[in-house]
């Protein structure tokens, strides 16, 4: 299991994206002060989330470069200030990348998810299904040697899906999965990307559980 220090000073936003990089299975020690992020400095962390601005008087910028001085650890940027010039900041201290808020706690989790595999994963991860072929990695599903065109929510739903063949999930169970637990709407906008996953993969075998929802077999 990856750990990933998380130094955000907005504690609403600073425990919303803990539970989101929980629910993807990281281990998360979260901070709000950035004295308190110093004093774990050397703890053995896989990735760090540092907000610039912090309320006390150590900053992000403080922080990433007393970690420049013990390892090469990827570190994401957050600032609420779109600027070149924090962003150029960041880059030449060492950061990896740099988000401006205010952010999807989804898009944040994705650059995690992206920088984690970069750095540190051995193998691409990729799923054949009938003639299909997904790369989880880079995001990319092929029919034979054609491309597919499939956008963020479909391919999160097909993940899901293919991880857990033969599984019903309920519209409540996608919507938690796909869109996030802060979601709020309808449910039938799961019917709606259910009928355009059909209709892009039309070899997948995905029978609706009638009463409940849908499942891959």
């Amino acid at each position: 299991m990856y750990r990933i220090c998380l130094v955000e000073d907005e504690k609403n936003l600073n425990n919303l994206i803990k539970s989101y990089l929980e629910r993807e299975e990281y281990e998360v020690k979260s901070y709000c002060k950035g004295q308190d992020a110093l004093d774990h400095i050397n703890d053995d962390f896989d990735l760090w989330i540092l907000d610039i601005m912090l309320a006390d008087d150590v900053s992000g910028y403080d922080i990433i470069k007393k970690l420049r001085e013990e390892s090469d650890v990827p570190v994401i940027f957050t600032s609420a200030r779109d600027q070149d010039l924090d962003k150029i900041i960041g880059l030449e201290l060492g950061s990896d990348d740099y988000i401006t808020k205010p952010y999807s706690p989804k898009e944040l989790v994705l650059r995690v998810n992206n920088i984690i595999k970069r750095t540190y994963a051995k193998n691409t991860e990729k799923i054949k299904y009938d003639n299909y072929e997904i790369d989880i990695d880079k995001r990319i599903v092929m029919e034979e040697s054609k491309e597919l065109s499939l956008t963020t929510l479909e391919f999160d739903l097909l993940v899901m899906l293919l991880k857990n063949k033969n599984k019903s999930f309920s519209r409540n169970d996608i919507l938690e999965n796909v869109w996030g637990e802060d979601y709020f709407g309808s449910d039938r906008v799961v019917d709606d990307l259910i009928r355009r996953l059909r209709k892009k993969m039309p070899k997948l075998r995905l029978k609706t559980v009638y009463g409940f929802g849908y499942k891959l077999s």
